[in-house]
């Protein structure tokens, strides 16, 4: 079994994974358009490929995505899509409204 102190240093990995304007870019469209190829991705976000294979790769270091080679291509997927809904539901509270999703997690608590 994980210590705490492994697993907060997991989560924090992936919150500073997240803590890039063009890294939420790349999940916002792994998660709304499905699996996409590095080629795709530089052209969506408008950086070179070493950037952009960089910030994927620092995502993929946290666990949110995942990789397969297709011939010489490589073709990236969101691994964790609670995180592309975590987002959203910050997008929620931004405009000050109640996240449906924070919700649904608020009830289940209520029941312990």
């Amino acid at each position: 079994m994980e210590s705490n102190g492994t697993i907060v240093s997991k989560q924090v990995a992936v919150f500073k994974a997240l803590a890039h304007e063009t890294r939420l870019r790349l999940v916002e469209i792994l998660a709304t358009e499905g699996e996409k190829c590095v080629c795709y991705l530089v052209e969506r976000v408008g950086f070179d490929q070493s950037t952009v294979s960089k910030h994927l790769s620092l995502l993929k270091e946290a666990g949110i995505l995942s990789s397969r080679k297709e011939g010489l291509k490589v073709v990236y997927t969101l691994r964790t899509p609670c995180v592309h809904q975590f987002v959203q539901c910050v997008d929620r509270m931004n405009e000050d409204r109640e996240c449906a999703l924070a919700c649904a997690g608020a009830a289940e608590h209520e029941k312990e």
